[in-house]
């Protein structure tokens, strides 16, 4: 079953982002912020890290968080696309 995940990662020192960041697109992830993504993805969390590491450097960190429907959020000054992804799957 799929769920809203956020996502943020911090590349440290070789700071190749376009393999990552196509990745995200491609499965439909939104960027509220520079290193902050969201999508609406099948798999948990540790499914989808794995998945993103292979387009990281092994000094690179990543956090992957579920936000289930229903969950408290709120958000000032993001991209409209993700305050709609929030909007539609996790409500509140």
């Amino acid at each position: 079953m799929a769920s809203v995940y956020l996502i943020s990662y911090d590349l440290r020192k070789v700071r190749n982002y376009e393999p990552l960041i196509k990745t995200l697109r491609d499965w439909g992830c939104v960027r509220p912020l520079e290193s902050v993504w969201v999508g609406y993805l099948k798999g948990g969390a540790a499914t989808i890290r794995d998945l993103l590491v292979a387009h990281m450097d092994t000094d690179d960190g990543l956090i992957v968080v579920q936000v289930p429907a229903g969950s408290d959020w709120a958000f000032r000054q993001v991209k409209e696309d993700a305050g709609a992804l929030f909007r539609q799957y996790v409500r509140a």
